[in-house]
């Protein structure tokens, strides 16, 4: 078009037409059109972009944002995403190229951290066994590469292990699985060294006076000796009153 319409003004040009006012209509018509179109240029260039670099391609697991799923079409303007739950998500190439791209697909290897604790009335010795009875369990895990396991400080009613491992497999699924797996392992082990796993605690002292008397409702009390005592009397004075 761009092409057809310079000849057809360079022959009016030279037939002794003025085309000044032509050539000053086309260049607000092209300044309105290029606004227009802005959107669709820049998603198209996107396309384009998406096509040379290849940051993802069709069958890709991909996350950005709140968006998690595998990659089923891109077109010019939009990609759609099948996501988790189902549905179908539409983004436009422009935007989607805005955002940070986590791509799973090209994921060889998953660094996994995790974290458990044990009761502080825990031997010292035993402490110590606990990270190796860790690296015993991972060590023993074909897909699991073990990094390091260690005491890593004093938490609010717990001694706090912090454990890292290499998954030599991408697959998540798999990695929920040998994740059980030390789970289980770990709590039978745990277990064994006749240690205990933390959870939330607090400790109250009280020191001088008196404990509050606490009533349950619905729950009989029982009255104190004194009184159960005082009661008896009353009842054999009454029962010595003629009638």
């Amino acid at each position: 078009i761009v092409v057809w319409t310079m000849m057809l003004l360079s022959i009016l040009a030279n037939l002794g037409v003025d085309i000044t006012a032509m050539i000053a209509s086309l260049g607000v018509g092209g300044i309105a059109i290029a606004l227009a179109v802005q959107t669709l240029l820049s998603d198209i260039f996107a396309s384009l972009s998406i096509g040379v670099d290849k940051p993802f391609e069709i069958g890709d697991f991909v996350v950005f944002g709140e968006v998690a799923g595998n990659i089923e079409h891109i077109g010019l303007k939009t990609t759609r995403i099948r996501a988790l739950s189902g549905e179908q998500v539409v983004v436009s190439n422009a935007d989607l190229l805005r955002q940070i791209v986590h791509n799973y697909k090209r994921m060889n290897t998953r660094r996994i951290v995790f974290k458990f604790g044990i009761t502080y009335d825990t031997p010292t010795e035993k402490v110590k066994e606990v990270a190796e009875l860790v690296k015993r369990i991972i060590e023993g895990i074909e897909v699991a590469k073990f990094d390091r396991a260690h005491f890593l400080g004093f938490d609010d009613s717990q001694l706090t292990f912090e454990v890292v491992y290499i998954m030599q497999v991408s697959d998540y699924n798999k990695y929920m699985d040998t994740q059980q797996e030390i789970n289980l392992a770990l709590l039978q082990g745990i277990r064994d060294m006749d240690v205990q796993f933390a959870f939330p605690t607090r400790s109250i002292e009280f020191i001088g006076g008196r404990l509050p008397e606490i009533n349950v409702a619905g729950v009989p009390q029982e009255k104190p000796a004194a009184n159960q005592n005082a009661d008896v009397a009353d009842t054999q004075m009454l029962g010595a009153r003629p009638s």
